[in-house]
């Protein structure tokens, strides 16, 4: 395996072919980025189709010397700890853990210690890579929820409701929120009544577009529409596209929490508690749609 290959070039060199000796830094830090992608599929009625979190930590690292880091979250394994340990099931309770369904790493994690231990041990890069991908579908958190109503008033009238929801704590604040609202393409003028952000329609991509800078947890607001449509030539029904969204929260929707971030250099001597350590969650839309 890589792993095994890895570890004879460094047992026969006494090098690691990702990290150069003598690396020297006046302060030690190191950062951690939770980069997560939240993709939904939901029906008119509220009902989830298909949810799914791809995800990624980012790490980076400006350490002197040969450091040896250990990085451990809230996966189930993890906390549950072997089979046999009397401790797994009160700390499976005291603390929410998540399934992952797969995971990569980069090269530098000893895969043999996750395997046994079910911590993630490993000597850093030096600057920015990427620690380790994975990709959950259990047990999602959705940041915003889009309840859609659409009418019909006979043969050249829509009208168009559109409730956005925030379900996360009210101290924190979703980003860059902008919603897509897909209209007829015999769509002749659009009047437009929304609460909260910008919205306007464009012609050029058969849809009007609600932009919201900032929203606050717990929080609902709408939109309101009403669409004249010219008489259609053809008797085909308009197929209603799903209305889609794209926002930035900070946290990460599959839940992952880093439980520890611990770096130790003993040639050197300096200890975890001289490095400082920075850790951040970001969940941004991947295809966030709910069906009209």
């Amino acid at each position: 395996t890589r792993e095994e290959q890895n570890q004879l070039t460094s047992q026969v060199t006494g090098q690691i072919g990702w990290r150069r000796e003598g690396i020297k830094y006046r302060r030690n830090e190191l950062l951690l980025d939770v980069l997560e992608n939240v993709n939904l599929l939901m029906s008119a009625q509220g009902q989830v189709l298909s949810v799914h979190v791809s995800g990624r930590v980012i790490m980076k690292s400006y350490l002197s010397g040969m450091p040896e880091c250990k990085f451990g979250m809230n996966d189930k394994v993890s906390v549950e700890g072997p089979a046999g340990d009397p401790n797994a099931e009160r700390r499976k309770l005291t603390k929410p853990t998540i399934a992952i369904d797969d995971c990569n790493f980069h090269q530098c994690v000893r895969l043999s210690k996750y395997e046994t231990e079910r911590s993630i041990s490993f000597i850093p890069p030096d600057g920015e890579f990427e620690l380790m991908k994975y990709r959950t579908t259990k047990d999602i958190s959705l940041p915003f929820r889009i309840i859609p109503l659409v009418r019909e008033v006979g043969r050249t009238k829509l009208e168009v409701k559109v409730v956005l929801k925030s379900n996360y704590k009210p101290q924190l604040f979703g980003q860059k929120i902008e919603v897509r609202i897909p209209t007829p393409k015999s769509c002749s003028g659009v009047q437009l009544l929304c609460q909260k952000g910008k919205a306007k329609y464009k012609s050029s991509e058969n849809a009007i577009l609600w932009k919201i800078k900032r929203m606050a947890g717990m929080k609902e607001c709408q939109i309101s529409a009403e669409i004249e449509l010219l008489p259609a030539s053809d008797k085909k029904k308009w197929n209603r596209p799903p209305i889609s969204m794209n926002f930035e929260v900070p946290f990460a929707c599959s839940g992952l929490k880093v439980r520890y971030l611990k770096v130790f250099e003993p040639k050197l001597g300096y200890s975890d508690q001289d490095t400082i350590k920075w850790v951040r969650y970001i969940s941004k839309s991947g295809s966030y749609e709910t069906r009209t």
